[in-house]
């Protein structure tokens, strides 16, 4: 995960003022592949990312147990239960009667926390969620993870991606507890899978923000976010990913990356990789503002496209 999914509901609040708002939901732009589970757990359901798949699910007609350790609004989750998702025994009760789950509580970036308490906490999350779930024979579970996880956008040497687009398969290169958190969590999705012959998706999110905060990031920084292809993903996009995931006819572990279709700059991509990248090696060629994430898994095995893009005007919002 990255920035502006705020501080989901393992680690705590963000302060009010800086609350993003809740997204107000238009159901009939989202077209799902089959029917969502009845009854769905949603961990880290206090998080900005948490609450917009609570707000879309529930929108969508499901009965949705929302999990959080901190409630920065109300939620319009059917039942809402404070606690910790690493906590074993208030999550095995939450799992009882549950279809599918949703687990996207953790600590979303380095400066959030000590180095220790950061990756325990969200690898015993992840952990914690899924033996429970598998335990409660739920066959299908949804991941948070993070761009991150191949550990490079985040890494404190100067390097950048073995090859463009970035794809599930570029190498890693692991330097900082939170990339380490989640290439470890994409490595427990691939245990629950096999344990309990669970559909186990751990979805990649870049940025995931609203159009007018990725305008607002757009300029700074440019050089360092050439490793992650100043790559983004809408809210609604993000949410409506996670529905997908839910409903698709997989089966195993699957890592899935996720991208708008371009990048958020302003220049051609060839030519920002001209200029920031000229010795990497390309895979084949980008058409104009193409995005350098490879998003064919997306495509194929979620039969999910992203809608939005950031020179869009933000969605209603809910104060």
């Amino acid at each position: 995960m990255n920035a502006d999914q705020g501080i989901d509901a393992t680690f705590g609040a963000l302060p009010a003022a800086v609350v993003p708002p809740a997204l107000h939901w238009e159901t009939t732009a989202c077209e799902l592949p089959a029917r969502l589970p009845e009854r769905i757990l949603v961990t880290g359901a206090g998080g900005t990312l948490g609450g917009d798949v609570v707000g879309l699910l529930a929108a969508l007609g499901a009965h949705v147990i929302a999990l959080s350790t901190t409630w920065r609004r109300p939620s319009v989750a059917a039942e809402a239960v404070t606690a910790d998702a690493a906590d074993a025994d208030a999550v095995r009760s939450a799992c009882a009667g549950v279809d599918a789950v949703v687990h996207m509580a953790a600590i979303p970036g380095t400066d959030l926390a000590d180095p220790f308490l950061g990756y325990t906490t969200n690898t015993a999350s992840t952990f914690n969620v899924l033996q429970q779930a598998g335990e409660h024979d739920i066959q299908r579970a949804v991941v948070a993870s993070s761009i991150n996880a191949f550990g490079v956008p985040a890494n404190h040497r100067e390097m950048l991606p073995a090859y463009y687009p970035i794809d599930e398969n570029v190498p890693r290169a692991l330097d900082d507890w939170y990339s380490l958190s989640k290439a470890s969590d994409e490595l427990t999705t691939e245990m629950a899978a096999s344990q309990f012959a669970m559909t186990v998706i751990a979805l990649r999110f870049p940025l995931t923000t609203l159009p007018s905060r990725v305008r607002a990031l757009a300029e700074p920084h440019q050089q360092r976010h050439v490793r992650e292809g100043w790559s983004y993903l809408d809210r609604r996009d993000a949410a409506v990913a996670v529905a997908h995931a839910l409903v698709v006819d997989l089966t195993g572990a699957h890592i899935i990356g996720l991208a708008a279709s371009d990048t958020y700059r302003s220049e051609d991509t060839e030519q920002l990789l001209d200029c920031y990248a000229p010795r990497v090696p390309r895979r084949r060629r980008f058409e104009g503002r193409e995005s350098l994430i490879d998003t064919s898994r997306a495509e194929n095995l979620l039969r999910f496209r992203p809608r939005h893009r950031w020179t869009d005007p933000d969605p209603p919002t809910i104060p």
